[in-house]
């Protein structure tokens, strides 16, 4: 994977496809969403790993790891693992507009898995661990597909991207023992393995944009 700074990784040029603002349902299991705030979806490999990402980021509220894009109502993790399912692994992100845009939120999410594997991120495989955006608003549909098209563009990633962008229809939370998983099991072995280093990495290139 070649660095994305190719493309100075501000693209405020996105900024003129954001004024359609028509919203999606939200049907976010189990949250309130504050006045002001708005809600990210993605799915970037294990939701461990991008939990704790997103989490660091100033100006995002609130992290849940959960499901979506699957067929049947209430599923569980055990279920979602066979792969039958249709769910993605994916967070449920409350950020802030006025801290913390949407745009950023994509840099973020792209930098911080491989989005040209299909069904695949590392070791983990299945379509449990495909690379997602569902989004909850045309704005967040039009920024996602031209982020897409000019990376895909630049040459940043050798191999085409196959994040697949969809509406976003109903998020179903993980297990309680999901949330928060890297903050509650920092000594576990793949969070010492995998989501440590992958931490530790995203917090040098964007120092500036965490709590």
């Amino acid at each position: 994977m070649k660095q994305l700074s190719v493309l100075s990784l501000n693209l405020f040029f996105l900024g003129a496809c954001a004024q359609n603002n028509s919203s999606y349902p939200t049907k976010a299991l189990n949250m309130k969403i504050e006045e002001g705030k708005e809600v990210a979806t993605f799915g970037a490999g294990c939701f461990w790993c991008v939990e704790a990402i997103f989490q660091s980021l100033d100006g995002v509220d609130t992290v849940i790891s959960g499901y979506s894009g699957g067929s049947i109502k209430n599923p569980s993790y055990k279920e979602v693992c066979t792969g039958r399912t249709g769910h993605a692994e994916v967070t449920q992100i409350v950020f802030d507009p006025s801290v913390i845009s949407f745009k950023e939120l994509l840099e973020v999410f792209w930098q911080t898995h491989d989005p040209t594997t299909l069904n695949q991120q590392g070791a983990d495989v299945g379509t449990q661990y495909r690379s997602a955006i569902f989004y909850h608003s045309e704005s967040q549909k039009l920024l996602a597909e031209e982020y897409k098209a000019k990376l895909d563009g630049s040459g940043a990633f050798e191999n085409p991207i196959v994040t697949e962008i969809t509406p976003f229809d109903v998020f179903y939370p993980a297990e309680d023992y999901h949330q928060n998983y890297f903050l509650n099991n920092p000594e576990q072995g793949y969070c010492r393995v995998v989501i440590k280093p992958k931490v530790d990495k995203f917090k040098k290139v964007f120092g500036e944009k965490l709590k």
